[in-house]
């Protein structure tokens, strides 16, 4: 116990729990959503588009940040402007996946060959995060931009909530269904881009999906499911740091989604909750 409240003494720490803090408020409220809608799909090949993202801003020089917001946040809205009412098919989140693997391939080539020497560490960050190295200008960036996306949840939530359970009826109650898609993908993508610098891209979807699966597995009620799934994945990111600082060898982007991914395990020995309530909790 005295270890781990002593943890808190260095600012490295301090700096990643406020940035995992916030990244994970956002990460489980839009994740609840991207589950709710069958967007799983689509926050795993954002996750790539954040891998070739950052590469392209680091091979042109670029604070590999500028890269991981702009391309998440752009191909997210492109996916949900080609898809009917705003939800990406297979069909375009796989056409999107081919594209933006064949980038990253290209970018990662130019960077190779010329940055790799001076960066070399920020394509590894990129993979697999880099929490503990976050400085608290970057600690303070993630809390605005969760405090964005948690305003940005409060104003949409309730008719993406609608569109969600039922975007036949939402459409024709006059919902702005398709619009409402597209500004949740491009929420998604804030949320992917920031995660990145967390959990790294390539654990990026298991942050998103498996606090908000744990949740939903546990209650049928959209208002208390959604403060559910941040507070696993608060919980988790927590729990990942301090067992990832008590046991050093163990990254903490890994303890981080082993956290929550053994959440997820436990409520399957819950009998999963009915659904039939779920449209009237509205």
């Amino acid at each position: 116990m005295t270890a781990a409240l002593g943890m808190f003494a260095h600012p490295f720490v301090r700096n990643a729990f406020v940035a995992g803090t916030a990244i994970a408020v956002a990460a489980g409220l839009v994740g609840y959503f991207v589950v709710l809608r069958g967007q799983v799909f689509t926050g795993d090949a954002l996750s790539h588009v954040a891998v070739t993202g950052a590469l392209a801003a680091l091979a042109f020089g670029v604070d590999a940040r500028a890269g991981l917001f702009a391309s998440t946040i752009v191909v997210g809205m492109a996916m949900a402007g080609f898809a009917r009412r705003g939800r990406a098919d297979d069909v375009v989140i796989g056409s999107v996946f081919a594209w933006v693997l064949g980038l990253g391939v290209l970018f990662l080539s130019v960077y190779i060959t010329s940055r790799s020497t001076g960066n070399g560490a920020a394509g590894v960050s990129v993979l697999f995060g880099s929490i503990l190295g976050l400085s608290a200008g970057h600690a303070r960036t993630a809390a605005l931009v969760a405090a964005g996306v948690v305003v940005a949840v409060a104003l949409i939530g309730r008719p993406l909530l609608f569109a969600s359970v039922d975007d036949d009826v939402a459409a024709a109650r006059g919902v702005p269904v398709r619009a409402l898609g597209i500004a949740f993908l491009a929420l998604v993508g804030v949320v992917a881009a920031e995660a990145t610098q967390a959990v790294g891209a390539l654990l990026l979807l298991e942050l998103l999906a498996a606090p908000a699966g744990a949740a939903l597995r546990l209650t049928a009620r959209p208002y208390i499911a959604l403060s559910l799934s941040a507070g696993i994945a608060v919980a988790a990111t927590w729990g990942g740091l301090t067992a990832s600082y008590l046991l050093p060898r163990v990254p903490p982007s890994f303890a981080i989604v082993a956290v929550a991914s053994a959440v997820y395990a436990l409520t399957f020995l819950v009998p999963r909750v009915r659904r039939s309530g779920s449209s009237a909790s509205m």
